[in-house]
């Protein structure tokens, strides 16, 4: 039986008094190579080892604490209660903070890409999301935590869909200074006209429609190739993996939104299945005006 690709986060989009009930998906698939370690002389599996780097020898778990350097050999201890402590509450939903300009962003921010889509109900007011987005010519920046990690995002619109962009933190990106580049500007870095000219002619000549299907990992392509050849000359070994037991699996935890919402509804004395009166008169214009100062960005992962 079929089944749609896997649920990652579930959650909500949030901006002003509009909330959209929405599902991650993974965007991307890692299609590369992964090269597993053998022992050339029984073809048995070899593993990664905890190894003092000082004495070579095999330590505990038990053994080990984490270390943060904050000088040349010098280093903090933090416990694991510590560490717990600092990490940002979990919560659902994929926190909107402003709308800037789609070519506010440059690249070397964007990291991770997942595809967004709506659940519980959230078809139109995605659809709301999306389509303002794409008419303002802007993108969302969002906080979320995924994982007990925080993270920094971009909400894009591409295509029938929104795309949560993962992106580095400011403090992440270097500067631009020590690399030895032209002066910006075409005359102060000494371009002719006639140096413009043509080299627009041959961007034009070279400009063609996005087709991604059109670039391959010739790498991939050829070591596959290599793959089939030795599997049909019946160059194959047999390699048996060492049972392990399977550490119990702890139940992902998944807030349902939609009991937050009625919580909270409870709490203020309002209907549970409905937002009272006053709050729906409210959300309406909040979700227009976001309309006006929402935004687009073509680019999926």
């Amino acid at each position: 039986m079929a089944t749609g690709p896997r649920v990652l986060w579930k959650g909500a989009i949030s901006f002003g008094l509009v909330h959209i009930p929405v599902a991650l998906h993974s965007a991307t698939s890692d299609s590369g190579l992964d090269f597993d370690w053998l022992d050339k002389r029984s073809m048995d599996p070899v593993g990664y080892k905890r190894i003092n780097k000082k004495t070579g020898k095999e330590i505990s778990k038990e053994n080990i604490v984490k270390g943060l350097a904050y000088d040349d050999d010098q280093y903090v201890i933090l416990s694991d209660n510590e560490i717990a402590a600092a990490y940002p509450k979990t919560t659902q939903t994929i926190e909107i903070e402003t709308f800037v300009d789609n070519t506010e962003i440059p690249f070397v921010y964007l990291e991770r890409p997942y595809y967004v889509a709506p659940i519980n109900k959230g078809q139109k007011v995605y659809a709301l999301l999306r389509d303002t987005l794409l008419k303002t010519g802007r993108v969302g920046i969002a906080r979320v935590v995924i994982q007990t990690k925080q993270h920094l995002a971009v909400l894009v619109p591409s295509g029938p869909g929104l795309v949560l962009n993962l992106m580095r933190w400011g403090a992440d990106i270097r500067s631009w200074e020590g690399l030895n580049l032209p002066p910006e500007g075409a005359k102060a870095a000494g371009l002719t006209e006639k140096e413009l000219a043509m080299a627009k002619q041959l961007v034009d000549d070279m400009t063609s429609k996005w087709k991604p299907e059109a670039f391959r990992d010739s790498f991939k392509d050829e070591i596959m190739a290599l793959v089939e050849k030795k599997v049909k000359a019946g160059k194959t070994e047999t390699v048996l993996q060492p049972q392990e037991e399977e550490p119990g699996r702890g139940s992902a935890q998944i807030i349902d939104l939609t009991e937050l919402l009625q919580r909270s509804l409870r709490s203020k004395g309002g209907d549970a299945g409905k937002a009272p009166a006053k709050t729906r008169a409210r959300a309406k214009p909040a979700a227009k005006a976001a309309g006006k100062t929402v935004a687009s960005k073509r680019r999926a992962a």
